[in-house]
């Protein structure tokens, strides 16, 4: 078990060790750019029950499933990727990765897991601290 330890550490180059710190700054530069954006043009009603959030509501029904389709495997990916930045040691905006993967999947009992995971005090306040920089207002809670 050791030698197999020993032989990883001394199998990793300079080279593959500075593409995988580049790897990891871009991915985590594009995810809080992205999940910045997100948070701050999100309506500030968006979590009260009385906001509609019907999707692409005067679309055609063809166009309208595939974008559904589209927005749920991209919603998908972004939790797989919020988990990852979740643990520990890895830097990034792990629950508000994860919450932005979330509010773009559809499934039953959405909107009161959302409300769960924003009413978190650290959650809640990280995104109003956020869209206060931006001059957005705080998000309203039911």
């Amino acid at each position: 078990m050791l030698e197999a330890v020993t032989d990883l550490f001394n199998s990793i180059t300079l080279q593959s060790a500075l593409l995988s710190l580049l790897f990891f700054v871009i991915t985590f530069a594009a995810s809080l750019a992205i999940v910045s954006l997100v948070l701050v043009k999100l309506p500030a009603t968006y979590f009260k029950r009385s906001y509609d959030r019907t999707f692409l509501a005067h679309h055609p029904p063809l166009i309208r499933g595939l974008a559904i389709i589209g927005k749920n495997l991209l919603g998908v990916a972004l939790v797989v990727v919020g988990i990852l930045l979740s643990l520990p040691g890895v830097p990034g905006q792990g629950m508000l990765t994860i919450l932005l993967g979330i509010m773009l999947l559809d499934f039953p009992g959405k909107p009161r897991f959302e409300y769960w995971l924003v009413s978190r005090p650290k959650i809640l306040q990280a995104i109003n601290k956020l869209r206060h920089r931006f001059s957005k207002p705080a998000l309203v809670l039911d």
